[in-house]
């Protein structure tokens, strides 16, 4: 399959990880980890994923300044200028909104997909054709395209799509609905009605689309960029959102587009996808060993115990007896042991009480 120079791919990777936690800690959070012993870090997985059919210079990373450096090493021979490095924490409109800009003044015939660094991909074909499918798609249409797959179960930490109209690709359809991390019974029904997909967190749109809606969703921050004096310099560039990043609201795609935005499509897939951001999603995409137990990189002896996810340090020896559906986990100086079925709001709840009562070294 040629290149075409006009797809551009933005990985976002400047997260703190904590939905991992604490084996992805905001020093160094999952995105920059070789969770799993492969000898890569998700970001770099993500990364030779995609260079598989986007050229090298035509993709960026969107992070946080603090992980800068780790961005360079992990990826040399990505171009120093395509790394936007953001001066604080926002979600990911923000980080959205500033490359849609960087890259509408390297190629105005841009589109544009954008993809998380935390995510496994089974069917790497199928994945390259659905996704140079809905570049090609959105080259014709000003409109915003998401990737959506089938539901295998009623995980309430996903964002839920309703499918709606047709289109005239027949994987296609306008989205009617768009619900983030329902409760697990609204979730069934999703599941159970077959006519909402889970939300991949890939999108795709052509970048002077991008730009147009951007700036209806968020503050005049870039607009007043682009009111400028019409040349374009990267240093005035990068001194303008040094000075005006914190002024973005804390928004995600996920809200500011599919929320917000009417002109918005689905594409049906299937590519055998998972979201590596949480503990539950993990033990769901790996294969189970001896009583339904995913073993990540540890060594364990299990006796009498089911349907747990257990990752320890390398030096580590768990003896574990009697124990079903937990999570434990061990990095540092921090053990985790939690009931595994809707760990993200616990871990999430864990975090902020401990950050407040024993301090940042713990997170």
């Amino acid at each position: 399959m040629s290149e075409n120079t006009n797809n551009f791919c933005l990985i976002l990777a400047g997260g703190k990880g904590r939905r991992l936690w604490p084996c992805s800690r905001e020093d160094c959070p999952k995105q920059f980890l070789d969770f799993f012993s492969t000898g890569r870090t998700l970001l770099q997985q993500t990364y030779d994923r995609m260079a598989g059919f986007i050229p090298k210079r035509n993709i960026y990373v969107s992070t946080n300044r603090i992980y800068e450096d780790m961005v360079v090493e992990q990826l040399p021979d990505l171009p120093k200028e395509n790394i936007l490095s953001e001066p604080i924490f926002r979600n990911t409109a923000p980080s959205l909104a500033w490359a849609t800009y960087r890259i509408l003044h390297v190629n105005a015939d841009a589109r544009l997909v954008v993809v998380p660094s935390d995510q496994a991909v089974f069917k790497e074909d199928e994945f390259r054709r659905n996704v140079v499918e809905g570049l090609d798609f959105v080259c014709s249409s000003d409109c915003v395209l998401t990737m959506g797959v089938k539901p295998t179960r009623p995980e309430p930490g996903y964002g839920y799509i309703q499918l709606g109209g047709p289109t005239r690709n027949a994987d296609v359809f306008r989205v009617k609905s768009f619900t983030e991390k329902p409760d697990r019974d609204f979730a069934r029904m999703f599941m159970k009605s077959g006519e909402f997909y889970w939300n991949t967190g890939l999108f795709l749109a052509n970048v002077k689309y991008l730009a147009l809606v951007l700036s209806k969703i968020l503050p005049p921050v870039m607009r007043n960029l682009h009111a400028d004096d019409g040349s374009y310099d990267i240093d005035k560039e990068l001194e303008y959102v040094k000075d005006n990043f914190p002024s973005f609201p804390n928004m995600s795609i996920d809200y500011g587009i599919l929320d917000k935005n009417e002109n918005v499509y689905v594409m049906k897939c299937d590519f055998g996808w998972a979201d590596l951001g949480m503990w539950h999603s993990i033990y769901e995409s790996m294969s189970k060993g001896e009583g339904d137990n995913v073993v990540i990189s540890s060594r364990v002896m299990l006796d009498d115990s089911r349907g747990n996810i257990i990752k320890l340090p390398d030096d580590h020896l768990g003896i574990i007896n009697g124990l079903d559906g937990y999570i434990v986990a061990e990095k540092g100086n921090v053990l985790l042991i939690c009931r595994k079925e809707d760990s993200s709001a616990l871990i999430r709840k864990y975090v902020n009480e401990i950050q407040v009562k024993y301090g940042e070294e713990f997170i």
